[in-house]
């Protein structure tokens, strides 16, 4: 619910957006449903489409084609990022594990590197008839970091709230409390469902977790998997790399090799190909409009390649002065080239994009428009209270870019003519014509004046 009152805070989107004004789209597989807030990584494809400097040309839309609140964030930023999981093995337990405070290792099987084998569950005194929820242990074993949060996955279809007392322990035997009311949630509502299926814990760095119930319940929670999250283990996304074909425009200054992109990636880092050991060094160029001067891309560097004993060495990439989307890229060798245009590879990280699932799903990608453009939503200040609230690991679900559809294709990447400005004309008329009633008057008095 706390959910759904961070929506109230965004304002409504006050535009449609419609199939014509924009080039494709991309259909949204959304990783569960109604988590509220979803997170979908760029690609090559969507790139390509973009017209926009500012990634102003795309948009999230719903199922009646009104737009979403919709944000672009950096590949820098710690959202934009793939946070590392781990699955663990999960064992139910017996009814009167929690009532009774048992060992649990009496009733385990322990291999010799610590993991569970098997959990018995006929506790001592416990009847083979009783049902309910015991709850379950965890088996974080293998597992050398302290875990951020567990998500859960199930199979039952019927609304439940459960409250669950967390526990951890290196032993089985001595437990220590770190959450006395964490909740797994599946409700639904007028054909709307929710679901909290994550729960968070302060870094818990422990062999085992144990959830117990908190309140008796008639069955036991039918779990079909058990995901961690470790603290800290974001991974940077790797450069993606962008091969292009170049041309040489020889100039007084020399010979210099020219090259287009097509699309508005944010590039960070070049790379010139070669092969065979080879070394010369390079100066990079970039433009985004052919009749503007040419800027500095890069330092200059020397790039190398060398192949020996079967292996391969080349210099690293070289970074940027700054981000750049630029469509037009130039190289200048520092020495005399006379060879064939060299392949440039620029590199860039693929950015985010996170979206509200406001209104009915299914959801779509828009993307490509000279003609329209996206509103400004507060989303990185939602994000950012999330965050404090929930952990500074927490992230939207997951959506998956569809296969592309063409919208209105090339016509949507043409801009709308201006239209007509008719006071004006209306205006320039109206002194032709009282000029013209003037130049009349003026004829009609030379002609009725009588002669000297």
């Amino acid at each position: 619910m706390k959910k759904l009152a961070w929506w109230s805070l965004l304002p409504l989107v006050a535009f449609a957006a419609t199939r014509d004004d924009y080039a494709s789209q991309w259909p949204l597989a959304l990783q569960r449903e109604d988590s509220g807030a979803y997170r979908v990584v760029l690609d090559r494809e969507v790139y390509r489409q973009l017209q926009s400097p500012r990634l102003r040309d795309l948009v999230v839309v719903n199922a009646q084609g009104t737009p979403v609140a919709t944000a672009v964030f950096p590949a820098d930023a710690p959202l934009a990022r793939s946070g590392t999981t781990v699955a663990l093995p999960w064992f139910p337990l017996p009814l009167d594990a929690g009532a009774s405070r048992q060992d649990i290792a009496a009733i385990s099987e322990i291999a010799s590197d610590g993991s569970l084998r098997r959990v018995e569950l006929r506790g001592p005194g416990s009847a083979v008839t009783a049902t309910g929820d015991g709850g379950f242990v965890i088996d974080a074993s293998q597992l050398r970091t302290a875990i951020a949060a567990l998500r859960f996955s199930w199979s039952d279809d019927a609304a439940f709230d459960r409250g669950y007392r967390v526990s951890a322990s290196d032993d089985l035997r001595q437990w220590r409390e770190v959450d006395a009311d964490a909740r797994l949630v599946q409700l639904q509502n007028n054909g709307r469902r929710i679901i909290e299926d994550r729960i968070a814990l302060p870094a818990v760095r422990a062999r085992y977790l144990r959830l117990l119930p908190g309140l008796p319940e008639g069955s036991a929670l039918t779990v079909t998997g058990v995901i961690a999250e470790p603290v800290g283990q974001i991974a940077e996304p790797a450069l993606q790399w962008e091969a292009l074909q170049g041309k040489r425009v020889d100039t007084p200054q020399g010979a210099t090799f020219e090259y287009t992109l097509d699309g508005r990636f944010p590039i960070e880092a070049a790379d010139v190909g070669s092969t065979g050991n080879s070394t010369r060094g390079w100066t990079l160029e970039r433009r985004d409009d052919p009749q503007s001067a040419w800027q500095p891309a890069a330092p200059p560097w020397m790039a190398y390649r060398l192949d020996s004993a079967g292996t391969s060495s080349r210099s690293p990439p070289q970074p940027l002065h700054v981000g750049s989307r630029d469509h037009h890229w130039r190289l200048r060798a520092r020495d005399a080239f006379d060879g064939a245009p060299p392949v440039l590879r620029l590199g860039y990280r693929p950015e985010v994009v996170v979206f509200l699932a406001e209104g009915s799903p299914p959801f779509a990608l828009f993307a490509g428009s000279a003609r329209a453009s996206r509103q400004e939503a507060p989303l990185p200040q939602l994000v950012d209270a999330l965050r404090a609230e929930r952990g500074r690991d927490w992230q939207p679900a997951t959506a998956s870019l569809g296969k592309r559809e063409l919208l209105a294709g090339d016509a949507a990447l043409q801009p709308l003519e201006p239209p007509t400005d008719w006071k004006r004309w209306l205006l320039w008329g109206v002194l032709v014509v009282g000029a013209a009633l003037v130049a009349g008057f003026a004829v009609s008095l030379l002609r009725g004046k009588p002669a000297g």
